[in-house]
């Protein structure tokens, strides 16, 4: 009997494993980026700790460890409640969206993006993903109009008022323009790189969004995800690049 029970309590103890796995993995799918990511690591190290005072029979540390875990529900809800509501929201969208278009889109882009780097005009252009940009958005100007590269290329000529901000993509259409991004905190980051690069990088490490850079600097065309940047594009290297990123979402 006693065997029993012990076997008993290690089935509970791996049921227990499994299902704390598999609430962190659902969570990671529904809110995700790099600052995210950080706190569900965290999560699991005190999920692991919680069965290893219980395990070795650790009584103050397990204590302790249980009052994080209680109050981390909290500090969750509170740090996430924006994305949580957002990402439910992208759960229950119509599927069907104008998935034609955005092939159109990613060749107006690469289009007007190439013809700036080579005229050294600096460009920034965000392409929202599962998860919605707006809560990160300072300023901006709302336009809600066709993706064209005339129209992407107005925006960034140096006279425009607007030239200095990102453009925001929602949906396959232009939705904001003149918009400034969160730079990124990562103390690792080159120090040369110049705002543009800093608020692409920013704005991937908290939402999943694709962002395309040019550089007035250097003419070259990067590409930024995940807080990871891919340098020297050119023109058929982003349109695949993109392609890939942007549209299996799309179609979704």
């Amino acid at each position: 009997m006693t065997e029993l029970l012990q076997n008993r309590g290690l089935l509970q103890d791996l049921l227990d494993l499994a299902l704390t796995a598999f609430v962190v993995y659902r969570l990671s799918r529904l809110v995700k980026g790099v600052m995210a990511q950080r706190i569900l690591g965290v999560l699991c190290l005190l999920f692991l700790g919680h069965l290893l005072t219980r395990f070795f029979a650790l009584s103050a540390a397990r204590l302790l460890i249980d009052a994080l875990l209680a109050s981390s529900v909290v500090v969750l809800a509170v740090i996430f409640q924006t994305d949580i509501r957002r990402a439910f929201t992208v759960l229950t969208r119509h599927q069907h969206e104008k998935n034609e278009t955005m092939s159109d889109v990613i060749d107006e882009l690469v289009f007007a993006v190439a013809s700036l780097a080579q005229k050294r005009i600096g460009a920034l252009i965000v392409i929202e993903r599962s998860i919605p940009v707006d809560t990160y958005l300072a300023v901006g100007t709302d336009i809600d109009a066709k993706v064209t590269s005339e129209l992407i290329s107005s925006i960034f000529l140096p006279y425009s008022p607007i030239h200095d901000g990102a453009v925001i993509i929602q949906r396959g259409k232009l939705t904001k323009a003149g918009c400034f991004l969160p730079l990124t905190q990562n103390p690792e980051v080159n120090k040369n790189l110049g705002t543009r690069h800093r608020a692409a990088l920013g704005l991937s490490e908290l939402v999943d969004a694709v962002v395309v850079v040019a550089s007035e600097e250097s003419g070259t065309v990067s590409l930024v995800v995940g807080g990871k940047k891919t340098d020297n594009l050119d023109p058929p290297a982003l349109g695949k690049l993109l392609r890939r990123l942007v549209e299996p979402r799309w179609l979704k």
